[in-house]
């Protein structure tokens, strides 16, 4: 009775699965390993638990550097599934490139933060278009979204636009310059040993 369960249970999830597909969307973690990502600096901050990223540790960062789109792109839309837990903070780099060490260089952050002291919210543009409200709470899944399409950017959670923001041309950021509109791979980001961020669920769709 047992093994007829579990068959039932992997054929009721095969829709879900060829659906996900049919729409677009692809998977860039397959919720067993970080194949497909490569962490700087500390990569021992992250680790893959119970279907989850589990990123808790040192600085670091952990960028996609996969198959799918070769890791390079630039119209998309990104989601995934957040936990954080109290007074963590974390971040999803887009248009980023791998770096052995320090804050991606390149590319946009978008904040991961609900209760961290730093006042910059989950889903805010960091350093760009903040958000200063939290969108969700602690110890909750949420879906965060990304999407990108040309100089627009748009950032939502559980469905509820946060940022809304178009970058001008030939934008010009004196202390991060290479925060612009480019195109790139993701990284997520651990921030500290104090906090603990889990992600699964994650998924791209490639936009023309």
């Amino acid at each position: 009775m047992k093994c007829v369960s579990l068959f039932l249970a992997a054929a009721l999830s095969l829709p879900l699965i060829a659906a996900e597909s049919k729409d677009g969307w692809i998977s860039l973690f397959d919720g067993k390993s970080l194949e497909g990502w490569k962490a700087n600096e500390k990569p021992e901050t992250f680790s893959v638990n119970d279907g989850e990223i589990v990123v808790k540790g040192d600085r670091s960062h952990l960028f996609y550097v996969g198959s799918v789109n070769n890791h390079d792109f630039k119209n998309f839309e990104f989601k995934a599934d957040i936990m954080t837990k109290p007074s963590a903070n974390s971040g999803v780099y887009f248009h980023t490139e791998f770096q052995p060490s320090g804050w991606p260089a390149k590319g946009y952050e978008v904040q991961v933060n609900n209760t961290h002291a730093d006042p910059k919210k989950t889903a805010g543009l960091y350093a760009v278009k903040d958000n200063l409200v939290a969108p969700a709470k602690d110890n909750e899944w949420f879906t965060m979204e990304i999407k990108v399409e040309g100089k627009h950017v748009v950032t939502k959670v559980n469905g509820k636009v946060i940022s809304d923001y178009t970058e001008e041309e030939n934008v010009k950021r004196k202390d991060m310059p290479g925060r612009v509109i480019d195109h790139g791979t993701f990284a997520l980001q651990g921030h500290d040993p104090g906090s603990e961020i889990h992600y699964k669920n994650i998924f791209v769709k490639p936009l023309p």
